[in-house]
């Protein structure tokens, strides 16, 4: 095989991966006009159409996907080769690409990726922000993070950080004139804050005591798709809130914000990390995996 074909075969894998020029483009690190070039080059080199393309869309034609189908062990082979090299250097040096729910950058992340950039510096992170169910593999990152160990079969997990656990929460001002829930049913008569996910359904408010558990879909007043801003809203008075403990105490300990139903809140629990049962492993990805665990365990 020839540089060229190489090159051209990479092209057109990571179009067909990405349905788009420029995300391919962008993931690349060259223009997109550099690989429409290829990819033409490579059609007209095999006598057959390989992407159908629009002014709005780029998908594989069946023999496109058929030939994606067999490329992608292989490109992704030659990659792990090459990464391999990375034992012989002092440290690990190439790229990581993480999604991440919203809340889990600011409850467990940041701290991890500090001291990573101080431990690898030559390891390039991108950290993509999506609280909408991920396939890492489709998307080409090397990991995910998600609240509770609930994954697919084919995915391997590794708890990060301290255990998280939910509160619900509301302001002094809008206690002062509905009475504080005493029960999990109770905050069925309040305005509750929802928090909707990318797929469409909004969040039930969990609350465990004494092994009886109730999962309550709230009566939103207000529904929103982030979770720093339903807080914000509980702390602007618009109604009861449910989040991370972690992200609201520092506002529970300067008052604008306090704990409701604190004897039912469900057990704390971990994020995961998350990343495809691959038998061979990125070394900057390893490096990371390694990092989180001596954090968590206090190392």
């Amino acid at each position: 095989m020839k540089r060229s074909d190489y090159g051209e075969l990479a092209a057109f894998a990571s179009v067909a991966r990405q349905r788009s020029f420029r995300r391919a483009a962008d993931e690349m690190g060259v223009s997109a006009s550099a690989l429409s070039h290829a990819v033409r080059g490579l059609e007209e080199r095999l006598g057959v159409r390989l992407l159908n393309r629009s002014t709005r869309s780029v998908m594989p034609t069946e023999a496109g996907a058929r030939l994606l189908d067999r490329l992608d062990p292989a490109l992704s082979d030659i990659a792990l080769a090459l990464d391999e090299l990375n034992a012989f250097r002092d440290t690990p040096r190439g790229s990581l690409r993480l999604t991440v729910p919203r809340i889990a950058m600011h409850a467990v992340l940041l701290p991890i990726l500090s001291a990573f950039r101080v431990r690898y510096p030559e390891v390039a992170v991108e950290v993509v922000a999506d609280d909408g169910l991920v396939d890492i593999v489709a998307e080409g990152f090397d990991a995910g993070i998600r609240f509770g160990e609930r994954l697919a079969a084919d995915r391997v997990a590794l708890p990060i950080g301290l255990p998280q656990r939910f509160t619900a929460v509301a302001s002094p001002s809008y206690l002062a004139t509905h009475p504080a829930p005493r029960t999990p049913e109770d905050v069925l008569a309040h305005a509750c804050i929802g928090q909707r996910f990318p797929s469409g359904v909004v969040y039930r408010w969990e609350f465990e005591r004494a092994g009886v558990s109730r999962a309550v879909e709230v009566k939103a007043a207000l529904i929103v798709n982030d979770h720093a801003m339903a807080l914000n809203a509980a702390q602007a008075g618009l109604g009861l809130a449910y989040g991370l403990a972690s992200l609201v105490a520092d506002a529970i300990d300067a008052g604008t914000l306090v704990p409701v139903l604190a004897d039912w809140m469900p057990p704390a629990e971990h994020f995961y990390l998350y990343t495809s049962s691959r038998r061979q492993m990125p070394a900057p990805l390893r490096a990371f995996i390694d990092l989180a665990r001596e954090l968590s365990q206090g190392g």
